[in-house]
Order: structure tokens, then C-alpha cells, then sequence
């Protein structure tokens, strides 16, 4: 693996997946690109709180203050868990809809030049991934490359 990309959000599912990444790529001597998610949900909820504190410190915040903040979080999250692993770690900050998330994870897989993509997927019936989609196939039915997942508990 030369570049890894690694679709994250903060639970113990991702985290073992990050680990997992991590331990391949130090194997490998490659590199990571974190895509940490906002849902749209999220990220809305980020804007009214924080243009709530600019009206009281009398000061505009803007995109860039959220994905700032979200990076940081990410940052936080992946030396939690890489530790010391000597690795080149790029921080993505991808904001939209769950629904849309495989065709993120595929644009920011194919922008950074990604080898191998590790997603974690829902365990759903056969039903449940027709009516709802699951990102974790769509991510592996679209990559040209190799791919680990690892099933959210």
C-alpha cells in the first residue's frame, strides 16, 4: 500500500479500523489521508452554535472556523490512535449527507492518488441496503483497488 485513505468518524468501529489502517501503512511504509465526516445535520448544528457565540464576542466565525475545529478533532482522534507510528498523515474534512458519503469517499480516494480505501460498513439485510443503500458497497463495488471493511457493532 502506497496511500491509504481512511473514512472516519469518532466511534470504537472507526477506531479499529484507523488501527487497522495504521498498522498496514507503517507495514507497507505508505501514507494516510483521514476523510473525517460531518453530516450536513452536524455541521448546521456547528453554525448556529457558533454564530450564537458571535453575537456574543461580537465576532463573525465562518466556514473555515468548522472545518478548522473538525480537523483538529480528527487530528486528536488519529494520534489516540497511531501513537508513535512514524506516518504521513493528511487530514480531509468532508461536510454532506450520509447518502452521499461513498461518493466522497471515491472522489477523495481518487484525488490523493488512494491504493487501498478502509470504510466501516452496516450490517443490513439485503432489503435494508436496497431501500437505505450502504456506503461500505457502494465504496467497494466503485474503487479500483483494494479495500477493508469493518462492520459497525
Amino acid at each position: 500500500m502506497e496511500r491509504g485513505l481512511v473514512s472516519l468518524r469518532e466511534s470504537a468501529a472507526h477506531r479499529d479500523l484507523l488501527a487497522e489502517a495504521v498498522s498496514c501503512a507503517a507495514g507497507s511504509d505508505g501514507d494516510l489521508a483521514v476523510l473525517w465526516h460531518l453530516d450536513d445535520d452536524q455541521y448546521e448544528e456547528d453554525v448556529q452554535t457558533l454564530e450564537a457565540v458571535g453575537r456574543i464576542e461580537n465576532v463573525e466565525y465562518d466556514h473555515s472556523t468548522i472545518v478548522e475545529g473538525a480537523a483538529e478533532d480528527a487530528q486528536a482522534f488519529v494520534e489516540s490512535v497511531a501513537g508513535e507510528a512514524d506516518l504521513d498523515v493528511r487530514i480531509i474534512v468532508g461536510v454532506g449527507s450520509e447518502t452521499a458519503q461513498a461518493e466522497q469517499i471515491l472522489e477523495t480516494a481518487d484525488e490523493y492518488g488512494c491504493d487501498h480505501v478502509f470504510v466501516v460498513g452496516n450490517a443490513r439485510s439485503p432489503t435494508g441496503k436496497a431501500v437505505f443503500g450502504d456506503t461500505a458497497q457502494q465504496v467497494i463495488l466503485g474503487f479500483d483497488g483494494f479495500t477493508t471493511t469493518k462492520l459497525a457493532e
